[in-house]
């Protein structure tokens, strides 16, 4: 049967239209067809059902139309079309069984989304795509104690990975790297011989902590990643790393950037001697050794904070660098910590003592004061009847604060290899690399951590590297296209667009994703992934 619409027109010049459902039949004579019956009074919208509806389409209440089983998906579409591209399964082949490889896999995704502990990455999964996207079953479990056995599967093979993604993101040799150190404390005691308490850069002194080591390229993407003991000193890290960088990836020419921590006398004899370029940031007090020693006119352009100057003392090459906004930071600090510590000399001193003890309020006020950071601003004293007297060095004061904004950079390359303003983008791509650490520690959440046995305190520290690695790689990509904002805060954004089964009454028809925001679909086509989202995966929910 069919809807037929027939046109006739009038002698006073009207045209009416006709709609007939029709229904057609064989006889000797050949096809015919006949009128059942004429639909040109219903509704509009009516006739237009009975016509779709003999066309073969279903039509249901709104009510009983559903979208089944709703999955959150963006993010992690975009996560599983990188992880192909990269070709990041090639990396965990004869690494346990698939499923291990999965839940690995599911692991290094969820440190992007939703970062949290084992014990708790079942209940983040549920309502996403996450299992599926990795290659699992739709019901995975994520079993703590099943996530914790693929975690082993990583002991013996992590030199390989290494290796590998060197070769991959890096197929020429890299010529800079930037080396940073960072932090991270425990809840709880942590691994015998690992996790110590030392300077805790997450201000948790009261926690134990380990110490990653990371090397990195001036885009910020990783290159290693090393995991010390917490009470291991910067400068005895450096050496290490040297070893390992020439050992495993086979860097023989490079200039390494790192801060004044670890530029101790005999790290940058060891890179002159294995013929390393770097480029370091001295102390204050170097800068204030190397002031004191200059000319009264290369004193005199010192005032100029936009300039670089270069200064040459026993065969060592020295930059000062600085800017307005860093005189103005540390204006600020100095006054913020002055101020702190006149408050508290004021509190020490009204404080009322039954018995004079001047060596012992001496003593607290100094540790007072070195808490404060402000110990070398004062003077004080306390006399015979207990009576605290201070006062500011005014001199002191304000000869730092000319050096104001300043700081000293040192590199054994000539100005041939590298000119002054190479040596200060050097040093500013290692702050890029710190404001990394900030965000491989607050969005990946590397910490705290739970992890008892040093071997999966390592291999945890490993995964949020690969996640990193991933996160720095589409972060590459991205800021090509003109894209500012974080990879796993566009990542978590993306995530609002949904997946499920449409369901109409009691059948399930097919697999849709829900309409994708304007805002969202703009970065979608900006970042080039809108085809991502045109048809839904061929892979069953």
């Amino acid at each position: 049967m069919f809807v037929q619409a027939t046109t006739s027109s009038r002698q006073n010049g009207k045209t009416y239209v006709s709609y007939l459902v029709r229904e057609s039949f064989r006889t000797p004579q050949g096809p015919r067809s006949r009128t059942l019956c004429n639909i040109t009074d219903l509704p509009a919208r009516t006739r237009d059902l009975v016509i779709a509806s003999l066309k073969g389409q279903d039509f249901l209440p709104a009510e009983q139309v559903q979208l089944h089983e709703a999955l959150d998906y963006g993010g992690l579409a975009v996560l599983q079309d990188a992880w192909s591209r990269f070709r990041l399964s090639e990396l965990f082949t004869g690494i346990g069984s698939p499923r291990q490889r999965g839940l690995l896999q599911a692991i290094i995704f969820s440190r992007l989304l939703f970062p949290c502990a084992k014990l708790s990455l079942a209940q983040k999964a549920e309502g996403a795509w996450l299992a599926q996207a990795c290659g699992l079953k739709a019901d995975e479990s994520f079993d703590e104690d099943d996530l914790y056995l693929a975690m082993d599967q990583l002991n013996g093979h992590w030199v390989n990975f290494e290796k590998q993604l060197y070769q991959r993101a890096f197929p020429q040799a890299v010529r800079l790297v930037l080396y940073d150190l960072t932090s991270v404390y425990f809840e709880g005691d942590g691994p015998e011989h690992l996790a110590q308490y030392g300077h805790s850069r997450d201000h948790r002194n009261d926690r134990p902590q380990i110490l990653l080591a990371v090397a990195t390229d001036t885009e910020g993407l990783p290159l290693h990643v090393s995991v010390l003991r917490g009470n291991r000193n910067d400068t005895q890290t450096l050496q290490g790393l040297l070893h390992t960088l020439r050992r495993r990836f086979g860097i023989q020419e490079a200039t390494f950037v790192f801060d004044g921590g670890m530029s101790s006398r005999i790290n940058l004899e060891a890179m002159d001697a294995a013929g390393l370029g770097y480029v370091t940031r001295l102390s204050a007090a170097a800068l204030h050794g190397l002031v004191e020693e200059l000319g009264l006119e290369k004193q005199l352009e010192l005032g100029d904070r936009q300039k670089l100057m270069e200064v040459t003392q026993e065969g060592r090459r020295y930059v000062v660098a600085g800017g307005q906004w860093r005189q103005q930071r540390d204006r600020e600090r100095r006054q913020s910590r002055i101020d702190k510590a006149e408050t508290e000399l004021k509190r020490l001193a009204a404080v009322k003592r039954k018995k004079v003890q001047a060596q012992k309020l001496a003593s607290q006020v100094g540790r007072s004061l070195q808490r404060l950071k402000a110990h070398k601003y004062f003077s004080y004293r306390v006399d015979a009847h207990g009576n605290l007297q201070w006062e500011r060095k005014g001199e002191l004061i304000a000869q730092e604060a000319q050096q104001d904004g300043w700081y000293l950079l040192h590199t054994n390359q000539t100005a041939g290899q590298c000119p002054n303003d190479q040596v200060l983008a050097h040093y500013k791509g290692l702050l890029d690399v710190e404001e990394a650490f900030c965000e491989l520690k607050s969005y990946l959440e590397v910490r705290p951590i739970h992890h008892r046995r040093p071997d999966r305190v390592i291999n945890h520290v490993r995964l949020c590297f690969l996640a990193y690695w991933l996160s720095a790689r589409l972060g590459g990509e991205w800021r090509a296209k003109g894209e500012t904002e974080e990879v796993p805060r566009v990542l978590r954004h993306l995530q609002t667009i949904r997946l499920g089964l449409l369901q109409m009454g009691p059948q399930v028809h097919h697999s849709v994703i829900t309409e994708v925001p304007k805002d969202l679909n703009q970065q979608l086509q900006k970042l080039g992934l809108a085809t991502l989202f045109a048809s839904p995966p061929k892979r069953q929910m």
